[in-house]
């Protein structure tokens, strides 16, 4: 599941992951001590960065706090959505651990021996996933803060192993890692994003449940999973999403974990209920 991305900070130059990230006064961009300077990261101001000390902008100070991040009001410096190269070789990635676990549910679930319809069942499964995280990534880049999907060892390694366990499923290959500077507001959007995208999937399977009653399981579990997908990033509580959304609005918050809950309540019942 999601897993607050949004607190990890990682240069903007080289990827690699720092907890105190160099804000460069020119492009307002965040990178690591090694690519601080203007010329080692290339900046796109580097005409400003060459003028004399007396006709250059103004520093902007960010204090932190141990283990506390600041948030400040930056000027959005980019809104063009994208996806690098090597963002793509990791949501290709976690695509493949993802589909895997996909498999191992519905060929455990399902006897009739219609593949075509496990193949669409795992093809929603695996958008149930993506969908969540491009969410986080679309709301943040439209913000203009830098946003990209990276795997991470300990979440591919649980999700591997969730594949030959049976009915126990973990589904983590890794997170959207968000680096600029956001206020509450914007880090509420941006963290509520996923769920809502789940709760949106969890809803249009329940109606598919009664339209096409003869495939009512199938669209109920996906649904059931996109309902518990939400459920369990909007708890309240350390990194989930739920936090950075209750600390939002709580009135959004309400409404998002209230839907979700009803949904997967409902779903429950409609799963597990005897057939008559």
């Amino acid at each position: 599941m999601d897993t607050g991305e949004f607190n990890a900070m990682i240069c903007q130059k080289c990827g690699q992951e720092t907890f105190l990230p160099f804000r460069c006064q020119y492009c307002g961009g965040y990178f690591c001590s090694e690519h601080r300077l203007p010329e080692n990261h290339g900046c796109p101001q580097m005409a400003q960065a060459r003028l004399p000390k007396d006709q250059a902008p103004p520093v902007m100070v960010q204090e932190r706090k141990p283990n506390e991040y600041t948030y400040v009001s930056l000027k959005p410096t980019q809104r063009q959505f994208h996806f690098s190269s090597k963002e793509i070789g990791h949501l290709a990635l976690a695509t493949i651990l993802v589909v895997g676990v996909g498999l191992s549910l519905f060929f455990a679930s399902t006897t009739n021996g219609d593949y075509l319809l496990i193949a669409l069942s795992i093809a929603a499964f695996t958008a149930s996933f993506l969908l969540h995280e491009i969410a986080h990534k679309i709301v943040a880049q439209k913000h203009g803060l830098w946003a990209e999907f990276r795997l991470t060892l300990m979440g591919a390694i649980l999700t591997l192993f969730s594949i030959f366990l049976p009915w126990v499923k973990f589904i983590s290959p890794g997170a959207v890692m968000v680096a600029g500077g956001a206020d509450r507001k914007t880090m509420g959007k941006i963290a509520v994003a996923g769920p809502a995208t789940n709760i949106v999937l969890a809803t249009i399977f329940s109606v598919a449940t009664a339209v096409l009653p003869s495939h009512a399981l199938d669209f109920a579990v996906i649904a059931f999973f996109n309902a518990w997908i939400a459920v369990f990033n909007l708890i309240p509580f350390g990194i989930f999403d739920g936090l950075k959304v209750f600390v939002w609005d709580k009135r959004v918050w309400v409404l998002t974990f209230a839907a979700s809950a009803v949904l997967m309540t409902y779903l429950a019942i409609v799963l597990f209920s005897p057939i008559s």
